[in-house]
């Protein structure tokens, strides 16, 4: 068999985002043209995404729970199941975006009587975010870096963080998030809803 007929199966949670994406857009009775001219993405990327044929980048992520009015976190949640009170660490969903080298883990997971969360990233050295648009315009964010140093952009103001130091704002609009190498870094980021 000739490596162009070789099908390979989606990865099962990007078929459930996949899936749970299509269903956000019909409850709102969007094509995807609407879709796509809300977010600012192709119908190309939208509908691929929707059959689970690509794996979405944090940054389509992003735009898509812009539109949609909820978190990365609480869309995540939703092709999980109903997480427990208890998260073991083997047990954390991983996310990972490896076109941008980003690894989310949702150390707690968003809870539907609870506004606050909490995710682990980890940045390759030279990763680079940056997110047009805040989920949920006002969202709070404390970003505490653990290992390493993160280059964090928030309306256009600049922060260095390095070991150890904490960075705590509301998100309004666009952010960047960029490893300052040579190493990795890890960070805590709690999001809490406004």
């Amino acid at each position: 068999m000739r490596q162009a007929e070789v099908e390979t199966a989606p990865d099962p949670v990007d078929a459930r985002l996949g899936a749970r994406l299509a269903e956000l857009r019909a409850e709102r009775g969007w094509s995807l043209g609407e879709l796509a001219e809300r977010a600012g993405v192709s119908k190309s990327t939208l509908s691929r995404a929707e059959r689970a044929e690509i794996s979405p980048t944090a940054s389509l992520l992003n735009r898509l729970c812009a539109v949609h009015g909820r978190t990365m976190s609480q869309l995540l949640s939703e092709v999980e199941t109903e997480p427990p009170l208890l998260v073991r660490a083997a047990e954390q969903p991983v996310w990972e975006d490896r076109a941008s080298g980003f690894v989310r883990r949702s150390v707690s997971p968003p809870h539907s009587g609870l506004r606050g969360e909490l995710v682990e990233g980890r940045l390759a050295p030279g990763a680079d975010i940056a997110y047009d648009r805040p989920p949920v315009p006002g969202l709070e964010q404390h970003i505490w870096v653990l290992e390493g140093a993160l280059d964090m952009t928030a309306q256009d103001v600049g922060h260095r963080l390095d070991a150890g130091d904490c960075l705590r704002l509301r998100v309004w609009g666009p952010t960047r998030f960029r490893c300052a190498g040579p190493g990795p870094v890890r960070y805590v980021l709690a999001v809490v809803l406004p």
